[in-house]
């Protein structure tokens, strides 16, 4: 479809990416694998949340090079494309993202609507965490029609809203701490932080949606580097003190119990009832957002695919005037709806982390064939290549030793993931297309 060049694009600001790059990630993740975290990792759950950070970091570099050199909506599933000559490495990659893309929304929507049924009260019908969280999907598939600087508005003020609320949270938290529930530090052993840190990767996925608005940002080659580390940076320190003050209040046994709405609990001991409603909002606020940003970089993603003809071309059609991938969107929001809809947390938890550990390895190692090109040092995505391979490593482990169904469960959705991938990549050489 022919693009209107003389419609003058809105850009997005620096803080409009920052917010971008932490709605995606303080989102459904804090809210709905920390009581993993605290169960695996015990005391030092804030230590497993800082592991993560060092992943992100060394990958987020890698990105910004990348997202630098090779501007494109596409983002992780172009650098693969660049960086390997084989088409069908780009492809398994763009399809296993927007998988993992689509996962994660669905984590973020039933967690809004699990801490939405919370706030309503215990009397509302069991029904509305459903309804809920199918209606926040719906909401944000409108605000990212309208455009990406609508998009960018309302990240920036549910962002700024959101870290208020959880700044308030840990600061009067860290005064009603025990320290039986922090002290000994290591209390389930080194290797439990560790676990938990593959485990909760999850947490961190969302800042590699920033280079995939590239085009639609302002100065990017000084904004987008800036808007990876400081949106990491950010969420670091939220995670640390977040983790710190649920397990410094509650217990572990505490932490299992109320799984989902733990933090809302552990805001009791120091704000009362208040402190449960006001969780209670900064999750919504916290998974609406991560909706937002995810479903602005997903559409884009798809668009980007299906114009290097990895997806159908109906995903590259866009809006005339304003250049949105409406289609791309619509598709990707349906299937969201629906895996909302069916979802089993424990396995898309599991499956987001080891998706996205897998594409960040790859991510280093393409940054790594490229370094020449893209002006990167080899020491740092080898050090995220090994680092990201390594927790995966764990992670396998640990779901082979204590949950090998969900490990089937995964396999075969990779399974079907590459099967669908390779017929389709199959297809399109058979009418002639480009391989």
């Amino acid at each position: 479809m022919t693009k209107n060049n003389s419609v003058k694009r809105e850009k997005l600001s620096l803080k409009e990416v920052v917010a971008m790059g932490v709605g995606g990630m303080v989102g459904g993740g804090i809210f709905s694998v920390l009581g993993l975290s605290a169960s695996l990792a015990g005391h030092a759950a804030p230590i497993a949340f800082a592991l993560g950070s060092i992943i992100a970091f060394l990958t987020g570099h890698a990105y910004n090079k990348l997202g630098l050199c090779f501007r494109s909506d596409g983002g992780s599933f172009t650098y693969l494309e660049q960086a390997f000559k084989q088409r069908n490495v780009a492809g398994l990659g763009g399809w296993l993202l927007l998988v993992g893309y689509i996962g994660t929304m669905a984590l973020y929507a039933y967690t809004f609507g699990v801490y939405g049924k919370a706030v309503l009260g215990t009397g509302a019908p069991d029904i509305w965490q459903r309804l809920l969280a199918s209606l926040i999907l719906l909401l944000f598939l409108a605000v990212n029609l309208v455009g990406a600087k609508a998009s960018g508005r309302t990240e920036t003020l549910l962002v700024g809203v959101k870290v208020v609320i959880l700044g308030v949270f840990a600061v009067a938290g860290l005064f009603s701490l025990k320290s039986d529930h922090v002290l000994p530090l290591f209390n389930q052993g080194t290797m439990g932080v560790v676990i938990g840190a593959a485990l909760i990767f999850v947490a961190y996925e969302g800042f590699e949606l920033i280079p995939n608005a590239v085009n639609e940002m302002e100065n990017p080659r000084v904004n987008m580097g800036r808007a990876i580390m400081i949106s990491i940076a950010i969420t670091t320190v939220i995670y640390i003190f977040v983790s710190l003050v649920a397990v410094g209040n509650l217990s572990a046994a505490e932490i299992t119990k109320y799984q989902e709405d733990a933090l809302a609990v552990a805001a009791q001991p120091s704000l009362g009832q208040f402190g449960f409603t006001l969780i209670g909002l900064g999750a919504l606020l916290s998974t609406a957002s991560a909706i937002n940003a995810t479903m602005f970089g997903t559409a884009r993603l798809g668009m980007a695919m299906a114009q290097d003809e990895d997806l159908p071309k109906v995903f590259s059609y866009t809006e005339r005037t304003k250049d949105i991938p409406w289609v791309s969107m619509v598709v990707i929001t349906a299937v969201t709806l629906l895996f909302v809809n069916i979802a089993d947390l424990t396995i898309i938890s599991s499956f987001a982390s080891s998706t996205f550990l897998l594409i960040f390895a790859a991510i280093n190692l393409s940054a790594w064939r490229l370094r020449r090109k893209i002006g990167i040092d080899s020491a740092r995505p080898l050090l995220g290549l090994l680092l990201t391979l390594g927790s995966w490593v764990v992670l396998m482990g640990y779901l082979w030793q204590n949950d090998r169904n969900s490990l089937i469960q995964i396999g075969i959705f990779y399974l079907v993931v590459i099967t669908a991938e390779l017929l389709f990549s199959k297809r399109a050489w058979f009418y002639g297309r480009k391989s």
